[in-house]
């Protein structure tokens, strides 16, 4: 098959490369060959920020194949006990160092290139996706606040993660607010603005360190921060001011009177921290600086698209390009995405906004704030040393070992339920307050069911986001699963399957927010450069899926009915004002700070 001057090959055999012969493995089991000798193709190279770490993954823009990726940790993790310096910080604070985002590109994308063997000169495009909402603020320059001694001991000075919290009380005021006024947009965002979004967090600077407010010259998303790095000029992208921001296609962002209303000292502070230049998805943001080159080994010039979403890139990755499929990328959190042509004001979502995920649909987002990290709290806190040792015996991570167990049992049978809002609930509640529940437990109550309980929460709150969106008018026809759980843990998809009643698609890609972001960045380089002009063509040739479909037992269906029914009443109970124990229980703890 001839594409684009460019002969491919089946092989099971073969499975190596030859420079001067020109054959090159793109995957397992195949490999390309390009008239010409040293004619290696043409790559773009996603780059991936996520909670913890960040990845680089370097694909070829003809197959998809991913030739390479690399991965590091960020040396600061998540702050959220104490700064650097061992300042404490507040209750539901998470911060990050930006220095970290600059040590992970500096390794990961010269390391792909060296795995890769790939010239700098066949690279056309980078991609970049990050958590969002994750905002810093920084100087005209681009230089972080908390780069500058003066504000080094500053908490407001940092990063604020997506998953900080501390902001809800501005959130309330920001909901309230539109309320009272009756804000059409507030309707785009299910009602109710999270304390994890723009201008709560902005606010909370403001109010709290009106000195650190007055020295930034620019609030911005990590992700145009990371892209202004890359090509030395400030860009905004539509995705995360579309979601984030309340920034609206035609409209703008709400109007001045309206942030007067919140406070006065907000009345410009569009025009005077975020501005108004915003770029849609697929753009070119520019080209690599050549400092930056020299530090990762890039082209200078090498095209960059405008910043993008860790969960709303990935939705081009899995071969997504129309209504009514919607993705869950499920890691330590979970995003749902949700394409349609009709614009439905759907209660309790993160937002839809139009173009925001793929051009010509209105993108839908809704969430849940706590997934792996729920088993993640589980293991370290839970469970105890006898079964780390059976795991340890059979050579097994001890999730995998709980996932065995778990997996032996049916649907109800261990006679517990569990709300999933370990980390509050993001939809269809967006209530951070809320705090986590399990119901049946004895004296024989085992790990295993325990942590089955609280993989089954997860899925519960998957299902009602689904019968939310349906409910109002967007269907969901297909469900998509991406990350590292519906790559990991068959287990966990299946109990998915049974929960939502649905067949589930797997990603074919480790990589999934990487590969997205190499999609978009093969976009910005064009077709003139060996990319492509459309994200659709990108996303047909460049996504991938697994030829694996978990599909309901209707058995256990049958019984996940029954519970979810007590999981509606306990949500409903405890989630819209029926006891409010949580919130009571929180504002107590906070009591005891200092």
């Amino acid at each position: 098959m001839k594409i684009n001057d460019k002969f491919y090959y089946r092989s099971t055999k073969i499975q190596w490369r030859n420079n001067r012969s020109g054959i090159r493995i793109v995957e397992k089991g195949s490999y390309s060959f390009h008239p010409g000798g040293n004619d290696m193709g043409k790559y773009s190279i996603g780059i991936d920020y996520g909670t913890l770490s960040g990845r680089a993954v370097l694909v070829d823009v003809v197959t998809g194949a991913e030739i390479a990726s690399s991965e590091m940790a960020y040396p600061h993790a998540v702050m959220d006990e104490a700064l650097p310096s061992g300042k404490k910080l507040g209750v539901d604070w998470a911060l990050q160092h930006p220095q970290d985002y600059l040590d992970v590109l500096y390794h990961i994308v010269p390391d792909v290139l060296k795995q890769g063997g790939v010239a700098a000169a066949d690279v056309i495009g980078v991609g970049v996706d990050f958590t969002s909402c994750t905002v810093l603020p920084v100087k005209k320059d681009g230089t972080p606040l908390c780069f500058l001694p003066e504000y080094a001991d500053e908490p407001n000075a940092y990063v604020k993660l997506w998953k900080h919290h501390a902001a809800q009380d501005k959130a309330n005021i920001i909901t309230e607010t539109a309320e009272k006024r009756g804000e059409k947009w507030l309707a785009r965002y299910g009602g109710k603005i999270s304390s994890e979004w723009v201008f709560a967090k902005i606010w909370q600077i403001l109010d709290e360190s009106p000195e650190v407010y007055a020295a930034m010259d620019r609030f911005i998303e990590a992700a145009d921060w990371l892209v202004w790095q890359l090509t030395g000029k400030e860009t905004r992208n539509s995705c995360t001011a579309g979601y984030k921001a309340l920034w609206h296609k035609q409209e703008g962002y709400p109007s001045r009177e309206y942030f007067a209303a919140l406070d006065p000292r907000l009345e410009n502070v569009v025009e005077e921290k975020l501005g108004t230049d915003i770029l849609p998805l697929g753009s070119r943001a520019g080209g690599i600086t050549p400092e930056i080159a020299e530090k990762t080994g890039l082209a200078a010039g090498t095209a960059v698209a405008v910043g993008n979403v860790d969960a709303h890139v990935c939705v081009p990755a899995v071969k997504i390009s129309g209504a009514g499929k919607m993705l869950a990328i499920m890691g330590t959190s979970t995003c749902h995405m949700l394409l349609s042509e009709k614009e439905r004001a759907v209660p309790g979502v993160c937002g839809y906004v139009e173009d925001g995920i793929l051009p010509g649909f209105y993108g839908y987002e809704a969430g849940q704030s706590c997934v792996g990290d729920h088993f993640a709290w589980f293991v370290e806190n839970c469970v105890p040393a006898s079964y780390r040792e059976e795991a340890e015996k059979e050579g097994l991570p001890i999730q995998v070992y709980l996932q065995k167990l778990a997996g032996r049992q049916k649907a109800g049978e261990s006679g517990l339920l569990a709300l999933d809002w370990w980390n509050g609930n993001r939809s269809i509640l967006v209530d951070v307050d809320l705090t986590g529940v399990m119901l049946g437990m004895t004296l024989q109550t085992k790990p295993e069911e325990m942590y089955r309980a609280l993989v089954e929460a997860t899925a519960f709150g998957t299902r009602t986001i689904i019968e939310n969106f349906e409910k109002h008018g967007v269907p969901v026809d297909e469900f998509y699963a991406a990350g590292g759980i519906a790559e990991k843990s068959p287990f966990m998809m299946q109990v998915y399957s049974d929960i939502i009643k649905k067949p589930i698609r797997i990603s074919g890609s480790k990589q999934g927010p990487a590969l997205g972001a190499a999609i978009f960045g093969a976009v910005a380089a064009g077709s003139a450069a060996g990319g492509y002009d459309s994200v659709f063509e990108a996303a047909e040739r460049m996504g991938k899926l697994k030829d694996v479909l978990y599909t309901p037992d209707e058995e256990e269906a049958k019984t996940y009915d029954a519970l979810y029914a007590e999981y509606e009443k306990l949500h409903d109970y405890f989630g819209r004002g029926g006891n409010d124990v949580m919130k009571t229980l929180k504002r107590i703890k906070k009591a005891h700070e200092g």
